[in-house]
């Protein structure tokens, strides 16, 4: 059998009677023969309490506990699925989740349990696992091996993990056996996984990051992993000293706020060789490699597997890659599906054709795209023809809409612009919402910004930016001004009218940052607000009389209702 086509049973499988130290948590280190052996009793549980004729599906709604993986790679042996629940998810919400992928097993744990309270999920059992109950449940079971292996077929699914965007329940998206197995293998390859090697899993394994560029590789590679039950930048450098971590991955702002902990003379002093992610831009991905020694490789990869980019060595700066050889990559305007013309840079670097250069990345080739779960129309608009995006949705085998916005250069390197829901539009230019936070990153008084669109009253949109100062830098407006006019690649249109100061970053349970809710919110937050009027060079607090004067001007103009409720 190809690697291609490997399953992750067959991964699980080989490390029976391997007794090496395979999973660091909180102190205790078990091997990964006890890792397989405490899998082998799930899948045999597993196998009693699902009922005749269901789906396998079984939903996990967990902290980065051991039992996590144990439940992954128990699913693999029996050749059922894992649905990450997200635990930031509420009441019919959360309920819709569990019912919609169709679990009939939720394996939880105490500290989760207010969440379903109140919550009807007929037909699912729910298994808690820091319990005594739990244990017994399990005595029967253990002494069982791994041995399904061989009947699991690389195209039985695996994984339903949720992707969402602005609006819009969330997507299940599909990744079968055989494409988590090839993924991890694919990484091992790229960056030189060792047996030796130790993958520190701080990012929530509901979510793909984790499981698909950390887990995996090392489950390919025979490498061990350490859990942390949440991403703490303050608990980040002991973790990786204390079980000797080698490589990690990261998204959304996490780099950020490790770069905002207090330094110290022994920053240096780890294990790690080097994280993987995306999203940490430039400028911070340079001052963590000078502060930790340690080297931020940025990636990009569809979530649902439609896209990816790979890594290249040399890269220009900014650039992530070239196209996966497999793949045929385009950047296209969503309206026309015309393709972009190549980016235009000035001598130092700043992008010159930005409103005609940066549009979705679309995989024109085929691709391992496997589909939503029970969702045709979400299915259908990922792999629309080349047609743009108002027109018919097209039906299987046309091109697949990543979703994401990009640039290219003439040399074929791929920039990645931002998400297709973070563009805005000032003045009848397109700007990027991701390339004007890379510019504003670089404020020394900045420990995280986010940049997103508030409804002009006129037409379009302005810029609106939420900054998180560092400690005790507090914000000082002049000094910002004066910031953005040094800026030499900060175009005309993408100075901030809005800057709102928040003491820490909202962000998802993914670290993302919560655009949602900042868009939602706009300029009439519980937050410090400062703004510059039209015709002013200074920013002033954006006072209730300023809230009443803009409210008028939308309602002349008739745009009242695209502002959110005060």
């Amino acid at each position: 059998m190809g690697s291609m086509r490997r399953t992750v049973a067959e991964l699980v499988q080989e490390r029976w009677g391997d007794h090496r130290p395979g999973l660091w948590f909180e102190g205790r280190v078990l091997s990964h023969h006890r890792v397989a052996a405490g899998a082998a009793a799930r899948a045999a549980l597993l196998a009693d309490l699902l009922p005749p004729g269901a789906a396998p599906h079984i939903g996990v709604l967990l902290d980065n506990t051991p039992e996590y993986p144990l439940w992954l790679s128990a699913a693999a042996l029996s050749g059922a699925a894992v649905a990450g629940i997200n635990p930031t998810r509420r009441g019919p919400e959360l309920a819709r989740d569990i019912l919609h992928t169709e679990c009939r097993v939720l394996v939880t744990e105490r500290t989760h349990l207010p969440l379903l309270d109140g919550l009807e999920l007929p037909g699912v059992r729910v298994l808690v696992t820091d319990t005594e109950a739990y244990e017994e449940l399990l005595t029967p079971y253990e002494g069982a091996k791994p041995d399904a292996a061989p009947s699991v077929s690389a195209d039985a699914r695996l994984l339903l993990y949720f992707t969402s965007g602005s609006t819009g329940a969330p997507k299940a998206a599909i990744c079968t056996q055989g494409r988590l197995a090839a993924a991890g293998r694919s990484l091992v390859d790229q960056f030189g996984v060792r047996p030796d090697d130790t993958h520190y899993i701080c990012m929530p394994m509901f979510h793909g990051n984790a499981v698909i560029a950390d887990w995996a590789p090392a489950l390919a590679a025979g490498a061990g992993i350490a859990l942390r039950r949440r991403f703490s930048a303050s608990g980040f450098l002991a973790d990786v000293r204390a079980c000797g971590a080698t490589y990690f991955t990261y998204v959304g702002r996490a780099v950020q706020y490790l770069l905002a902990t207090p330094a110290r003379g022994d920053d240096r002093d780890n294990p790690l060789r080097m994280g993987f992610g995306t999203e940490a831009g430039a400028v911070d991905a340079a001052a963590f490699e000078e502060r930790f020694g340690v080297r931020l490789v940025e990636g990009y990869g569809s979530s649902e597997g439609g896209a990816a980019i790979q890594w290249t060595p040399g890269a220009p700066a900014g650039a992530i890659g070239r196209a996966a050889p497999r793949d045929d990559l385009a950047v296209v305007d969503p309206q026309t599906a015309a393709e972009c013309p190549p980016a235009v840079f000035a001598e130092d670097g700043r992008l010159l054709n930005g409103d005609e250069a940066i549009g979705e990345l679309v995989n024109r080739g085929p691709n391992p795209f496997e589909g939503y779960w029970r969702n045709p129309a979400a299915d259908a608009d990922r792999r629309r023809r080349g047609s743009p995006r108002s027109g018919e949705a097209g039906s299987g085998g046309g091109w697949y809409w990543t979703g994401d916005l990009f640039y290219r250069d003439t040399d074929g390197f791929l920039y990645f612009a931002g998400r297709a829901d973070d563009r805005l539009r000032v003045d009848s230019e397109n700007l990027a919402a991701a390339m004007i936070e890379n510019i504003l990153a670089r404020h020394e008084g900045a420990a995280a910004v986010a940049v997103y669109a508030v409804p002009d009253p006129v037409a379009g949109d302005q810029v609106m930016a939420a900054i998180a100062p560092r400690e005790g830098a507090g914000f000082d407006p002049s000094a910002f001004a004066e910031f953005l006019l040094a800026q030499p690649d900060l175009g005309t249109k993408m100075a901030p009218r809005f800057v709102r100061i928040v003491t820490r970053m909202p962000v998802t349970a993914t670290n993302k940052i919560h655009r949602v809710g900042l868009r939602r919110e706009g300029f009439r937050c519980a937050d410090p607000v400062w703004w510059r009027p039209p015709g002013e060079s200074a920013y002033r607090r954006l006072r209730e009389p300023d809230i009443e004067g803009l409210l008028a001007e939308y309602r002349a103009r008739g745009r009242e209702k695209l502002l959110p409720a005060g």
